[in-house]
């Protein structure tokens, strides 16, 4: 599993014209699996995200996690995430896991982060979604379970 992780003040998703998730300061994270992946991975990315330390503690240290600002999360999924970029001009997706694997492990990643007490918002799987966000320092993290 690989995610993009972006502090956020502000970010939405909008699907045909309607916003179908939405929140305020937190964790943007766009999710993508592979075929390689399994449950621990998910498991693991939720644990690692949502206890992450890049929030500003009082002294503008990079101290403080989600869990511990009480903050919100938005994920979306984006097999994209999963291009192979290495020969040619054509991404290859070969690596990405197909639709049945991919949104049991991201229904599993989100299902993880809530049980945490994270309120979490999502894109919707599989569809055309136009992101929108305001960066919080920018601050962005790539993290990866294997």
């Amino acid at each position: 599993m690989r995610a993009v992780v972006q502090r956020v003040k502000s970010s939405s998703v909008t699907v045909e014209s309607k916003v179908v998730g939405e929140i305020g300061n937190g964790l943007l994270v766009f999710l993508g699996v592979a075929k390689s992946d399994k449950s621990d991975d998910a498991d693991y990315l939720a644990d690692k995200i949502a206890n992450l330390r890049i929030f500003e503690d009082e002294n503008s240290k990079m101290n403080r996690s989600l869990l511990a600002t009480g903050g919100q999360m938005l994920v979306v999924s984006q097999f994209t995430l999963l291009g192979d970029c290495k020969k040619g001009r054509r991404p290859s997706f070969i690596h990405a896991a197909g639709q049945d694997q991919a949104v049991k492990l991201y229904e599993r990643f989100i299902e993880q982060v809530r049980q945490k007490g994270v309120s979490v918002k999502t894109g919707r799987f599989q569809a055309m979604m136009d992101v929108s966000l305001i960066n919080d320092g920018p601050v962005t993290f790539i993290l990866e379970s294997k």
